[in-house]
């Protein structure tokens, strides 16, 4: 992304979404900001971004919605799904839905704006060989998870994943 561009940036993350805006606007870019599904639907509507940096988890309509709300309403806008829940289903599902690309959080501004532009698959890359995630870090992936869904609650998340609440931080703590 070489010339100015006009950006939407999602997410419910204030200080992230502040934080990574000026970052983009220090690179030359427009950037337009919200910090939900209807707030973004109504920056699309009035201004038309060429590009959207969009979360996958936000409360109330996800970004997956707002994914599949910009694909039937402007289908020209290239967008980057970015995430703190980071897995195989929820990247390949967003790649089907229409993003450009999928990208997991902590990210900076450079890599953002990198996801947009397809780059060639050096032939390291192509015949690198794929190591799956641990049983391990899968779990511990899953438990941050829906602690996430919990808003940080421990006891909550604890009812949610069918454990007690001390394993839970056992779990947590041990990785």
């Amino acid at each position: 992304m070489s010339s100015s561009k006009n950006i939407l940036l999602v997410d419910d993350n204030e200080i992230l979404r502040e934080r990574l805006s000026i970052a983009i606007r220090a690179r030359g870019h427009f950037v337009q900001t919200a910090g939900n599904y209807e707030e973004a639907v109504l920056v699309i509507t009035n201004s038309r971004p060429e590009y959207a940096i969009i979360d996958l988890k936000m409360p109330g309509k996800s970004g997956m919605e707002l994914l599949l709300t910009i694909r039937d309403s402007a289908p020209e806008i290239k967008v980057v799904v970015l995430t703190g829940f980071g897995n195989i289903t929820n990247a390949v599902e967003a790649m089907r839905l229409g993003a450009t690309n999928y990208i997991t959080k902590p990210a900076d501004a450079d890599q953002v704006l990198a996801a947009f532009s397809p780059r060639e698959e050096t032939k390291e890359e192509l015949t690198a060989e794929f190591h799956p995630p641990t049983l391990a870090q899968s779990e511990w992936e899953h438990m941050h998870s829906v602690l996430g869904q919990c808003n940080g609650n421990l006891t909550h998340a604890a009812e949610k994943l069918g454990i007690s609440r001390r394993t839970l931080q056992r779990k947590l703590k041990k990785h």
